[in-house]
């Protein structure tokens, strides 16, 4: 059979030019359109369009499979990309969830401890308003000093850079047991004692408050406390019952923690707070002096009161107007009475006829 090239004509060029859009931008309609165009063309007779309409369907056919057999591979592409990400996801959530802690010695003699926490977590993801509100650092460094001596439950002594440094803690306060102006408060020495046991020989670590200032007006650093093993010193003697809360002209960071601590304790009736000791009130002296009566008074033995029996020696009072003990030579308290206060008797009468309200001290018995 002769193939015999059909005619060109005006008419068979347009509808080869507006076949090939058809095919390029509507292939996925391609069998339609080749079925409609074929019966059209059978109509007309126009074997060159045929041939036309042939050659551009083997390119369809051409280029519908290497498509198709790519989506598929990328298919399973992804899905394995997405199992091998979820699989890393897992991983690094098991190794994020060790803290390391790596703690470096000063080179100085009397240094300060470093502890460098590197806390790393797996964290979910974030919105990009939470990408744009400030985040705390996850690595800290936090230098530690050791408490070298406890004054009182609101007083300690650390080592700064070889210079030792007095801490007055901001918040609290416990009742007194140094100040020589004042008797040993009621609950004082449990709540000194308590500090002891806490602080003593202990790492800590200190931090300032820019509403309380450097210093108080002795000299004192005003800092918190924190304990090596996170005890926050400050809170935990208030809420204990060892101390009051104690606000100084202007509040403080912790101030509504430690009120609350505070209301914790009191309801709780701990520590000073309980009938059984203070009640709350430790301006009262730490042993209550027997009441008055209003009977006669009977001759004393020394059995009834030892201690103005053997008047013998020196006995120390402090003339300050708060001032309600004495203390015989031989009891070592008197050495914290005040020097400007301090009155020296040669025997008991004598001193209790300056000071007829002077009673013995407890530490002393």
């Amino acid at each position: 059979m002769q193939f015999v090239l059909p005619k060109l004509t005006l008419k068979n060029v347009l509808i080869a030019l507006i076949s090939i859009p058809l095919f390029i931008f509507f292939w996925p309609a391609s069998p339609f359109l080749v079925a409609m165009l074929w019966l059209w063309l059978k109509t007309h007779n126009s074997k060159a369009i045929k041939i036309t309409i042939t050659a551009f369907l083997f390119v369809v056919i051409g280029m519908v499979l290497p498509q198709s057999q790519t989506q598929n591979g990328g298919t399973k592409q992804t899905a394995q990309k997405a199992a091998g990400q979820a699989d890393n996801q897992s991983s690094n959530q098991m190794s994020s969830s060790t803290q390391n802690v790596v703690i470096a010695q000063n080179n100085d003699s009397n240094s300060n401890d470093k502890i460098v926490v590197n806390s790393t977590s797996t964290q979910p993801q974030k919105t990009a308003n939470e990408a744009a509100t400030p985040q705390q650092p996850t690595d800290t460094a936090v230098t530690l000093y050791t408490v070298v001596s406890v004054v009182d439950g609101d007083t300690l002594k650390i080592t700064i850079n070889g210079k030792t440094e007095t801490l007055r803690l901001i918040g609290m306060d416990t009742p007194e047991v140094v100040d020589p102006r004042k008797t040993v408060q009621c609950f004082g020495k449990e709540a000194s004692n308590k500090a002891k046991e806490l602080l003593s020989g202990k790492k800590i670590s200190i931090e300032a408050d820019a509403s309380q200032g450097e210093r108080d007006k002795y000299g004192r650093l005003l800092v918190y406390v924190r304990r090596r093993d996170g005890l926050f010193y400050n809170q935990y003697m208030i809420e204990q019952g060892y101390a009051h809360e104690y606000t100084y002209n202007v509040p403080y960071k912790y101030q509504s923690e430690f009120k609350a601590a505070q209301k914790a304790a009191q309801e709780a009736q701990r520590g000073l707070w309980s009938p059984t000791t203070c009640n709350g009130d430790t301006t009262q002296a730490a042993t209550r002096p027997a009441p008055a009566t209003t009977a006669q008074p009977t001759p004393t033995t020394p059995s009834d009161q030892p201690a103005q029996a053997a008047s013998s020696g020196k006995y120390y009072t402090s003339s300050h107007y708060k001032a309600t003990r004495y203390y015989p030579e031989a009891c070592d308290a008197w050495k914290s009475l005040s020097p400007s206060y301090l009155k020296v008797f040669n025997s008991l009468a004598a001193l209790l006829a300056a000071y007829p309200d002077r009673t013995l001290s407890p530490e002393c018995n």
